[in-house]
Order: structure tokens, then sequence, then C-alpha cells
């Protein structure tokens, strides 16, 4: 049996083998192919290659070796255990990716439905940068489905519908099989942001998307260690025509480098994922058992309002959560200078517990009654719970919020 026939039974063997193809040099890694450009054997295959009917890299904003295991590998997890295909395309950021999907499938007239509590990046593109070419965002609360009909229903230029869950930063989540149901029946696209439950915890191809996107710089490279996105398509020839020449033209590229520690951080993806999720369960009890804490946003608690949701929907709740300290902005403020070993910053996904304050930090000059509407309010902190030993994160929150 040779090695392309071996089924791989298991995820987190997928994580570590799949989209890798053999090196011509036997390298055991798949090296950094730092090259701006390739060559031809011949005028020929040049030709060839320009014109589609061969494939192969001509130069490195339009591929790369790098680039597509990663691809692959992304690609495959998305789909795995799914009997279909998909293709991915590696970006230098989740933003570059999502605006490669959004340039590339919606055209001026065209209508995007999607919901409160997007990543801030999507909402400003959406709302600044699609309305300029004549794309128009629709914003619902599509926990209700029956608002998401209503829509669909009432307005035929929605031509995609967008859904990013669980939520930032309230952990919010929306239904995907019933949203992803009512898109199909009015004949729509549907794209999902997989950022915070990565393919291990929630696969939305499952329920029928079209379109996956991440930010790879999150959970899938895990380390915080290089800026990147992708996009998967389902629709394998949309994905290689309209949208990789949108793609190609935005020049949003990955880079060699970053491909390359991409790779290796998605090897340990499900060991690191199980590591989250359970030292999140036990900080989010801990948390809202503590009388500083007025609430605890993790869909892992029966008292988040999307508890029973996140249990149909994804393997395990995720390594993210927020919550409220009773005594608003001062108290964040002092919470946040008395961390000793949990580390104050911005992002998530990396092994590192990490902290932040919105109110103080990334929506310091949002009005309160702006962030308000979007659950941000003066005591908020948002938790990127790592994978160090669960004893060690514990004790540097009590003695901060003592």
């Amino acid at each position: 049996m040779s090695q392309q026939d071996f089924q791989l039974s298991g995820f987190g063997s997928a994580a570590v083998h799949a989209g890798h193809e053999k090196d011509p040099r036997n390298a055991h890694v798949t090296p950094i192919y730092a090259t701006s450009t390739y060559l031809f054997d011949t005028a020929e295959q040049g030709m060839r290659r320009f014109s589609g009917a061969e494939e192969g890299y001509i130069y490195s904003r339009w591929g790369n070796p790098t680039f597509t295991e990663a691809e692959q590998k992304i690609a495959a997890l998305e789909t795995f255990g799914l009997k279909m295909e998909a293709k991915g395309i590696l970006h230098a950021s989740g933003m570059a990716a999502i605006a490669t999907l959004m340039l590339g499938v919606l055209k001026p007239g065209d209508k995007i439905l999607t919901h409160y509590s997007l990543y801030g990046g999507t909402e400003e593109l959406i709302h600044k940068v699609l309305t300029g070419v004549g794309i128009t965002p629709i914003i619902a609360d599509l926990r209700n489905p029956q608002l998401a009909e209503d829509a669909l229903k009432t307005d035929p230029a929605i031509r995609m519908v967008y859904l990013e869950t669980p939520a930032n930063p309230t952990l919010q989540c929306v239904d995907l099989e019933v949203l992803i149901g009512l898109a199909k029946q009015y004949g729509k696209l549907v794209a999902c942001d997989n950022t915070f439950a990565t393919p291990y915890l929630q696969q939305p191809f499952k329920f029928g998307a079209d379109f996956i996107v991440h930010s790879t710089t999150k959970f899938l490279n895990g380390h915080g260690t290089a800026i990147g996105g992708a996009l998967i398509g389902r629709d394998i020839e949309l994905m290689k025509t309209a949208v990789t020449k949108t793609h190609r033209l935005l020049g949003g590229n990955a880079n060699p480098f970053d491909a390359f520690l991409l790779i290796n951080g998605m090897k340990t993806l499900e060991v690191r994922m199980d590591r989250h999720c359970s030292n999140a369960q036990q900080v989010a009890e801990f948390l809202e058992g503590h009388q500083a804490v007025g609430r605890v946003n993790y869909t892992g608690l029966p008292s988040h309002p999307d508890f029973a949701l996140a249990q149909k929907q994804m393997r395990a709740a995720g390594g993210m959560l927020s919550f409220e300290l009773k005594d608003g902005f001062n108290a964040g403020v002092a919470f946040m200078n008395k961390l000793q070993m949990c580390l104050r910053t911005v992002s998530l996904g990396t092994c590192d517990t990490l902290l932040c304050h919105p109110p103080s930090m990334t929506h310091y000059s949002v009005p309160l009654e702006q962030r308000e509407q979007y659950g941000i309010t003066d005591g908020l902190i948002r938790m990127n719970v790592g994978i160090e030993n669960i004893q060690d994160i514990l004790a540097d929150l009590e003695q901060a919020l003592a």
C-alpha cells in the first residue's frame, strides 16, 4: 500500500500528515521556498503555465510550494470525515482572506446579511469598504432565525450570509444548521469565520457552508509567531477562477516563512485544543464562583445562553472566554496590573494565557453606549486560556482578583 492510499482515521493524524507531499530532495519537513519566481524548462512550458494548460508555479504572489502544503492541510482539516473536497488559499492575514472572499464573490448591488458582534476588522470592512463599491450590509440578530428568514424573504438582493460563531467577545453563537439551511432555501451563499472554534471543534462545511475563513494567526498557528489568513471554498472551480484572480490582484498573499510556521503549528492543533478547552472549562467554573465576578461568558457553562447550541455544533467549548468584574472600569485596570504569569496583550490562540481589558485597550476610544451595544462593559475582561498547568493559571487569577 502506498502512502497516498493510506486513509487517516484520526483528526490528529491528519493535522500532522495531511497536505504533505514528498520533497524532491527528501527533506523531512517541507522547506521554506524563499523564491519570488520559478524557472521554465522551455518557452513552451512558460506558455502552458500562463495559459493554465499546465499546473505549476510562476510567481510567489500566485503560489508557492510552502503555501501549498499549508493550504492543503487546512482544507483537509475543514473537510475531515465529510467525504468532500475543498480548496484553500493562504493569505497574509485573516482580513486579506475576508477581502478576497467578499470582493471576489460579491458585486455592486449585492447585499450581505450578517449579525452583531463581528470581529472589529470585519465590521469595518463591510461598513467602510464594501459600501464604497456598492455592496450593502444588512445587520440583524441572527440568534433569532425568524429575523434571518424575514430578511431573506423580503430582499432578493442579498447574495451572501456571513456568520462568525462563537463571536467576539461575548462568545455568542448562531445556529449554523438552521441559518445555513435557510440561506440555501433562498439560494444564497454562506461564509463562516471559524477562527475561534478551529476545524477541530467545529466544521461549518458539515452544515453546508460554501466558504470558511480563518485568521491563521490565532489557534492554527498556535504560537503567536506569524500573521496569516486562509480562505477555503467548496466550489473548487470558483476558487480556482474568480476567487484566485481576486486574491492575486489584491496582492494579499502569504510569505514562505509564515507558511512554514503555520504548517508546523497545525501539527499540534488537536493536542493543544484539548488542553485549551480543559483549562478554559476549569477557569470558567472558578470565575463563575468568585465574588468579584458578575458574569462569565463561556459556552461550556450551562449559564451561557448558547450552551445548548454550542453542545450541538461544537466538539467542545473552546479556549476563549470573557468575564465581567462587578466594580467596573477601575477594577478591570487594577486586575490587569496585578497579573504575574498571565500576559497583558491583545490577540488570542497562543499557548500562553493572554488577557485584555477592551474598555482600556482595544475599545478605549469607543463611547460607552456604543460599547455596551456589543456587550463590552467597563469591567469586561477577555481571556485566551493557555495550555499552562491549570493550577498556575488559577493561582494567578486568584491573586489578581484579591
